[in-house]
């Protein structure tokens, strides 16, 4: 099915569920008496199971052609994304500001780098980056394998230049048969690095939650807080409309109203003004992991999360014109972020790699 036809689909959905749980709001936690109630509730219902249908999950990780998948190339940029060497203080490495035990983010408000610098935003989680076209919280790098060397150069964040990464790997013995077996050659260059991390995040994939096992069909995996959420979701408060599909992104760049002077996409699209203020929408599974949140970590719960949203944020010609006031009430609040919270998987621990010497 085309993306447009999708689209079609899903607004016939949306519209279907909009009459049927105006019309069976009295009904919607208990069916009342009368042969009307009971056929609008089953409506009602009969629409939800349609749209959940819209979020189950991918059978399978999406990888490039010009990077296929290896265990040889997992194994490899595991140990590459854990080791500090790959910066110019031996202290920072990916896993830094990408941690496992954040959600794969770090916890704080904006990421911390060379020197104990506190950088410019927060750090995003790499969480189903497999499935992303476009990266960072504004957009310019268009791969894993380009963002991949990005920081690791960059002066602010982990200041270690590519020749002088390619010189101090090449100088670690054990490393040359780990890139030998992925690659198929010993010498070392910044291309393989960036394959072998980017192989790596894409095995960062969100496990099952308690809303996968309802969308599945078990009723039981999630509360009646929560189901009227999913439903407040996707109507009322509009959230589907940036937040949609089984990763619930769009992929897309938003000005939602934050007061902050950094314009984000605009800086790559000057004289688009709805890009101005724009950040990518991210996705939320395990966000109950990830707080704060916002790019610039600026907002410490969920609950302040629906609040802003509710709200509006800031008006001005660039935000989006999704922003508008909601007026949820202090249930609808509550029922999204009960919802929300069913997007944790339980998920293991994970081990960190014994490095090369």
């Amino acid at each position: 099915m085309s993306i447009t036809a999708k689209r079609a689909r899903r607004g016939l959905l949306l519209a279907s569920l909009l009459a049927t749980v105006a019309a069976s709001a009295p009904v919607m936690a208990v069916v009342v008496g009368g042969t009307r109630s009971t056929n609008v509730a089953a409506q009602a219902d009969h629409s939800i199971a349609e749209l959940r249908n819209e979020y189950k999950r991918p059978p399978v990780i999406a990888f490039p052609s010009g990077n296929p998948y290896t265990p040889q190339k997992v194994l490899l940029g595991k140990k590459l994304y854990f080791d500090t060497r790959l910066s110019g203080g031996n202290v920072l490495a990916c896993a830094t500001c990408h941690n496992p035990g954040y959600g794969w983010g770090d916890g704080q408000p904006k990421g911390i780098g060379h020197g104990m610098n506190v950088l410019g935003r927060r750090s995003p989680t790499i969480i189903n980056a497999a499935y992303l076209q476009i990266l960072m919280w504004d957009g310019r790098a268009g791969s894993l394998e380009e963002q991949a060397l990005g920081p690791i150069q960059a002066d602010a964040e982990m200041h270690l230049q590519l020749d002088q990464l390619m010189a101090r790997l090449n100088s670690i013995s054990e490393y040359g048969p780990l890139f030998e077996s992925a690659f198929g050659q010993k010498d070392i260059e910044p291309s393989m690095v960036a394959k072998a991390i980017a192989t790596f995040e894409r095995t960062v994939v969100s496990g099952r939650a308690p809303f996968d096992q309802w969308v599945e069909g078990d009723e039981k995996a999630i509360s009646e807080e929560a189901k009227r959420g999913f439903v407040t979701f996707n109507t009322k408060a509009r959230c589907a409309e940036c937040h949609g599909s089984w990763r619930f992104t769009d992929d897309s760049f938003h000005d939602i109203g934050l007061p902050s002077d950094d314009i984000g996409r605009g800086k790559f699209l000057p004289d688009v003004v709805k890009m101005q203020h724009a950040f990518k929408t991210p996705g939320l599974r395990e966000i109950a992991r990830r707080a704060p949140y916002m790019h610039d970590g600026s907002m410490p719960t969920l609950e302040a999360v629906v609040d802003h949203y509710d709200e509006g944020g800031v008006a001005r010609p660039s935000r989006s014109d999704l922003m508008k006031p909601l007026q949820l009430s202090s249930q609808e609040k509550a029922d999204l972020v009960a919802f929300m919270k069913t997007l944790t998987s339980d998920v293991g621990p994970i081990s960190v790699p014994v490095l090369p010497r």
